[in-house]
């Protein structure tokens, strides 16, 4: 059988992500009761209009105590690089390092916006 099995993470691009996750900054802007907005700060990358963040991460917590109910995280990332279907490994790993560092270990619904990379995904414990 011929599999067709293809690398998305070349030695190249591991050494890009692996740098922009390093020098990856995180502020926290109050949301509401319920949610928390983190901006996201990249080397690389930055919103087109505002020279700023490159995206944001916003949190929705369940205040109820039900600890079958996930958490949705929702990422958006402003900067259209990001938005290249060649961009596709960056984006997955800085969503799921942002999961890591902002969410840890709960049940999460991650929605990722980011043009034609945007993707959705269950992170459980």
């Amino acid at each position: 059988m011929n599999e067709k099995i293809m690398e998305l993470m070349t030695p190249e691009i591991k050494t890009k992500v692996d740098q922009e996750i390093k020098q990856m900054k995180c502020t926290k802007n109050f949301r509401s009761a319920t949610a928390e907005e983190w901006y996201v700060f990249l080397p690389t990358y930055q919103d087109p209009q505002t020279k700023g963040a490159a995206g944001k991460t916003i949190i929705h917590y369940n205040l109820y105590g039900n600890k079958e109910i996930f958490i949705h995280t929702t990422v958006i990332f402003d900067d259209p690089e990001l938005h290249q279907p060649a961009s596709y490994p960056m984006v997955y790993a800085l969503a799921d390092e942002l999961v890591n560092r902002l969410v840890g270990y709960a049940d999460t619904l991650l929605s990722v916006h980011a043009g034609a990379n945007s993707f959705q995904a269950e992170y459980v414990n």
